[in-house]
């Protein structure tokens, strides 16, 4: 299930970010005309730099960070960060972790992926309610054609597609396998 996400995170994504570029001034224009003191900042692709501002700056209660960082480091945290107007405001990196690290997000890309199809449905590229296969194509799982047929973004979103979550890191369609009908199980 997880890699059906992925897998539309990532057409979804994509998607988005055609859209981005087609829209962004009228975005952005949106977004300035709510709050025309923001200036938004966009960090360049092709490059590791991206601007940061400063807690004081910002005129946070700066008393409150290091209580924060001890919460997290606690907690076992890994990275913490917080963007204000797309610049950096606060980075820490805890143990043996650096921005460089990877690590596995697992259930933290169900809020990237329902964000996004959000967007994409609000752009009207896409409607939740329509089988996978419209945007995945037909074969995407193993599952009987009519059986797949019965899958929604919806179901995908919700996890209630009905294939097998047992094969947590394949994203062929042969890991993706029928257990149940669509919206008759959760997982």
């Amino acid at each position: 299930m997880k890699h059906q996400i992925q897998g539309l995170f990532l057409i979804l994504v994509f998607m988005g970010c055609l859209s981005c570029e087609n829209n962004s001034d009228d975005l952005n224009d949106e977004i300035i005309e709510e709050n025309p003191d923001a200036s938004l900042y966009f960090p360049n692709t092709a490059s590791d730099d991206w601007a940061t501002v400063s807690p004081e700056e910002l005129g946070w209660n700066t008393n409150n960070k290091q209580p924060l960082i001890d919460f997290l480091e606690e907690k076992d945290t890994k990275a913490f960060i917080i963007l204000k107007d797309g610049k950096i405001a606060m980075e820490e990196y805890f143990g043996t972790f650096t921005k460089d690290s990877i690590w596995y997000w697992a259930s933290a890309g169900k809020t990237l992926t329902a964000f996004t199809v959000g967007i994409a449905q609000e752009l009207n590229l896409l409607d939740i309610n329509e089988q996978s296969s419209a945007y995945l194509g037909e074969g995407w799982t193993s599952a009987p054609a009519d059986k797949e047929n019965l899958i929604t973004i919806w179901n995908q979103l919700t996890m209630t597609s009905g294939l097998k979550d047992t094969a947590f890191d394949c994203v062929t369609a042969d890991c993706l396998e029928y257990e149940a009908d669509a919206g008759s199980r959760w997982a």
